[in-house]
């Protein structure tokens, strides 16, 4: 993606988070581009709120107007973020490439990818920067990614488990 549309792209993310306290109008780029995404939010380098779609369910500027909200206001694991927070906030975009099955998860690598796992009807998904940010070996992402779905540590090793990797463009303020 080039950096004209990054910069648009971050720039949208602050100021529809800026809107939803000001209530002023939002105008969105009209565009045909889709990828799922996700938007992150830290403040001090600690997650603040983090909200995505794997795949895209809207054109790109709309849906990250709307994730950018999302996270800030709906990520169930944190207070709404308020207005004197918002300017404490650094705003980090991951776009996705396709999510692709695999059949091991010999096949997904630490920091390249990103990795969803299905065990029956649970799902969690860990973005590629997880495995950098953590510090995790890929047993121990494997294991938390298992109880982010609500699932035992150990659920990725059970004959049912399937998995998808994808990568992402990350970029942010």
């Amino acid at each position: 993606m080039d950096r004209t549309v990054r910069v648009e792209l971050l720039e949208l993310s602050r100021c529809s988070i800026r809107s939803a306290f000001t209530g002023e109008p939002l105008p969105i780029p009209d565009t045909n581009m889709r990828r799922g995404a996700f938007v992150t939010l830290r403040i001090g380098g600690e997650l603040r709120g983090c909200i995505g779609y794997l795949e895209p369910v809207a054109p790109l500027f709309e849906q990250i107007a709307m994730l950018a909200r999302d996270a800030a206001f709906k990520d169930h694991r944190f207070d709404p973020l308020t207005a004197k927070e918002l300017e404490l906030c650094r705003i980090e975009i991951s776009l996705l490439s396709h999510p692709v099955p695999i059949l091991s998860t010999d096949d997904f690598v630490m920091g390249e990818h990103g990795i969803i796992m299905s065990v029956g009807n649970r799902r969690a998904v860990f973005l590629p920067q997880v495995a950098e940010e953590t510090g995790w070996s890929k047993d121990e992402l494997l294991s938390a990614l298992g109880r982010k779905a609500g699932l035992p540590p150990d659920a990725w090793k059970a004959p049912d488990a399937s998995f998808s990797v994808f990568t992402a463009e990350v970029f942010s303020e």
